[in-house]
């Protein structure tokens, strides 16, 4: 049996280890909304709560799961950023905030998102939806078929672009599991959202940004605001920061400056007390000795992400453990698993990932064994 080394290497982080299922904290914060919600989107951790599953108009943060299914059109290849979309009556005739998309235009799928992500343009949702879905109601339909898949208990879809509609309600909660699944599936997105000041046809419509936090927020990258007469104002406010993505979800406040004004209250407390301990898939870990293969040596990395959040004022020690065997044998693929990487806490693991081959080594050849002996022997008979 292989002698397996194991590294100790002791990060400087000086945090407590948290677990999976930790109850979110009620500082005293200073949030003026009737639900707000902060949560770190790598674990689902929630850090802090208000009336989390309160049933509320959600305004055009519904416009996060018009964003997340177009995404997912466009994984699945059933569109891409190239596709032109045609605009429809039903499309222009939408009100609010619009980007006075005509019947008969013809707009990119980039541009669309642009317009929703950016403008919150509602006549871009129904367009898209309908060239996704056939129809706004089906792709309705479709919303509501992902928000069950979510867990989304407190949300009811009526509408593609969250337009005041008896029925159509969400929680702060849901809206933080849309919002994760966007970022986490699909994080691409925020070329989208963290879009300032743009423009369509060429220039001649000019887009700003809704979310005023993407401008003057250290980290903020999205997500999408929103505000109606019902539903007043709301905000899925996203930050990432030292490898930390927060989501602050803020809705039903007074006011358009207090929704983020909360909002950044949140994030700031976020990043005030927490962190992230771990890496990331293909984060390379460290190099293992190659026996008869065409190369000596090996460069493992990371199957999969190795993230833990942690506290930042409790100061406990995260340890990580790299256990790799002191060679590996030739031939290898990319892939093969060689090694594991470990989080742990006092001896307790607590994450871990596979450690995995970057590349393929060939088994080394007779002849070139022969030739490479034969030029060690040369080498050292000349030195």
């Amino acid at each position: 049996m292989k002698r397996l080394v194991s590294f100790a290497i002791c990060f400087t982080f000086l945090f407590s280890f948290l677990t999976f299922n930790v109850s979110a904290e009620t500082p005293p914060l200073s949030v003026n909304a009737k639900s707000a919600l902060l949560m770190e989107a790598e674990t689902g951790t929630i850090l802090y709560e208000h009336n989390i599953h309160e049933k509320l108009p959600p305004a055009s943060i519904t416009k996060i799961m018009t964003m997340l299914l177009a995404m997912d059109a466009i994984k699945a290849g059933q569109i891409n950023y190239d596709t032109i979309v045609t605009g429809s009556e039903r499309a222009k005739s939408m009100g609010g905030s619009t980007i006075y998309l005509d019947a008969g235009e013809q707009i990119s799928v980039r541009d669309l998102l642009k317009g929703i992500a950016v403008a919150s343009g509602n006549d871009a949702c129904v367009a898209i939806a309908e060239h996704i879905a056939g129809s706004e109601e089906a792709f309705v339909e479709m919303m509501n078929q992902r928000a069950k898949e979510l867990g989304m208990n407190d949300t009811h879809f009526v509408n593609t672009n969250g337009l005041d509609a008896e029925g159509h309600v969400t929680s702060a909660y849901d809206v933080a599991l849309m919002s994760r699944e966007l970022l986490n599936k699909h994080p691409e997105i925020t070329e989208y959202t963290t879009i300032w000041i743009d423009s369509l046809r060429g220039g001649q419509f000019q887009l700003a940004n809704t979310n005023k936090l993407i401008r003057f927020y250290p980290g903020a990258n999205g997500l999408k605001t929103g505000s109606t007469s019902k539903a007043l104002f709301c905000v899925s406010a996203t930050a990432k920061r030292d490898n930390m993505q927060l989501i602050a979800v803020i809705m039903a406040s007074p006011t358009s400056q207090e929704r983020f004004n909360a909002a950044r209250t949140l994030l700031d407390y976020g990043f005030a007390n927490y962190a992230i301990a771990g890496g990331n898939k293909g984060d390379k870990i460290a190099e293992v000795k190659v026996s008869k293969g065409e190369k000596q040596t090996l460069q493992v990395e990371a199957e999969t992400s190795y993230k833990t959040l942690v506290k930042k004022a409790q100061k406990s020690a995260v340890t990580t453990h790299i256990d790799l065997p002191e060679q590996v044998q030739a031939p290898i693929k990319k892939g093969d698993r060689v090694g594991e990487i470990k989080l742990t806490v006092d001896n307790e693991v607590i994450i871990s990932s596979p450690l995995v081959a970057c590349e393929d080594v060939k088994r080394i050849s007779l002849f070139s064994m022969i030739k490479k002996i034969l030029g060690q022997y040369l080498a050292n008979k000349q030195s």
